[in-house]
């Protein structure tokens, strides 16, 4: 059986103690360097890899310092601290010898406590009764997911208007269909591509400087998931100064809110 691109992507090889080598993939190849989700999930890899890891990733920030170049880089990942049922680590990709992301991850031994949510699924059609996106992906990482857009899709061809708001709600799942697991769902967390491209309705250079990602679900909630889509919602929230960020969601199926996401965008007329 061949090796899902999204695994030959976020394997890394360890080197020593808290080190591992990884490989930049031209599956997920963005305009420059490679996709910021993949390197998230990379990231998150090295603690998910590590053999002192204490439960499940409950909260993760990814911050994006410098563009990574096309080969190998260093990934270091070392528990800051650890308690009875927490733990905080401390995570950097490196190349050259200079940090390209760092990261900071929760991880915790999840207890059973009462469950409510107050974030509503919005109401959706079936994801195989949205027709995908008919125009070609400019970039390799695009190819890598099925993405079913409800509202709010990608503006094409560009006009331009200023759509009055940056609501997206889509379908979406790996391509080829994989199982969900933490480092896919903190992929698929970046999935919403810039929100001054909807607002404004045309493209301008940007950058995501930093990502958080927190995780409601657990490891079985995930596995529950299966390959099914999951349908994620983003709104930008504050376009100023050369920075806007935006708020999104990403529930299951079956309406299992899975994480919650925000981020900081860097945006150049």
């Amino acid at each position: 059986m061949s090796t899902h691109p999204f695994d030959a992507a976020v394997a890394l090889n360890a080197t020593g103690e808290n080190c591992w080598q990884g490989r930049t993939s031209p599956d997920y190849a963005n305009f420059i360097g490679p996709y910021g989700g993949i390197i998230a999930a990379q990231a998150l890899n090295a603690v998910m890899l590590h053999p002192q890891r204490l439960g499940e990733p409950i909260a993760f920030t990814v911050n994006f310092a410098a563009a990574i170049a096309d080969g190998t880089f260093e990934a270091r990942a070392r528990p800051a601290r650890t308690n009875r049922s927490t733990q905080h680590w401390i995570v950097e990709l490196l190349q050259d010898g200079q940090a390209v992301t760092t990261a900071t991850v929760m991880t915790a031994i999840r207890r059973d406590t009462w469950n409510g949510d107050e974030a509503a699924m919005p109401a959706a059609p079936p994801a195989p009764e949205v027709t995908p996106p008919q125009h070609p992906a400019r970039v390799a990482w695009v190819k890598r997911y099925d993405m079913r857009f409800i509202d709010g899709g990608v503006p094409y061809p560009w006009d331009g208007q200023d759509q009055g708001h940056s609501r997206t709600a889509l379908w979406v799942r790996d391509n080829p269909p994989r199982a969900l697991d933490f480092p896919s769902l903190t992929a698929m967390a970046d999935i919403f591509f810039p929100r001054v491209w909807l607002r404004r309705g045309k493209p301008s250079v940007v950058g995501t400087v930093t990502m958080t990602v927190y995780f409601h679900a657990d490891g079985a909630q995930l596995q529950a998931a299966g390959t099914g889509y999951l349908l994620g919602q983003a709104q930008g929230q504050g376009f100023r100064n050369g920075y806007f960020d935006h708020a999104g969601h990403l529930w299951s199926e079956s309406g299992v809110l899975l994480a919650t996401t925000h981020q900081l965008v860097y945006f150049k007329e």
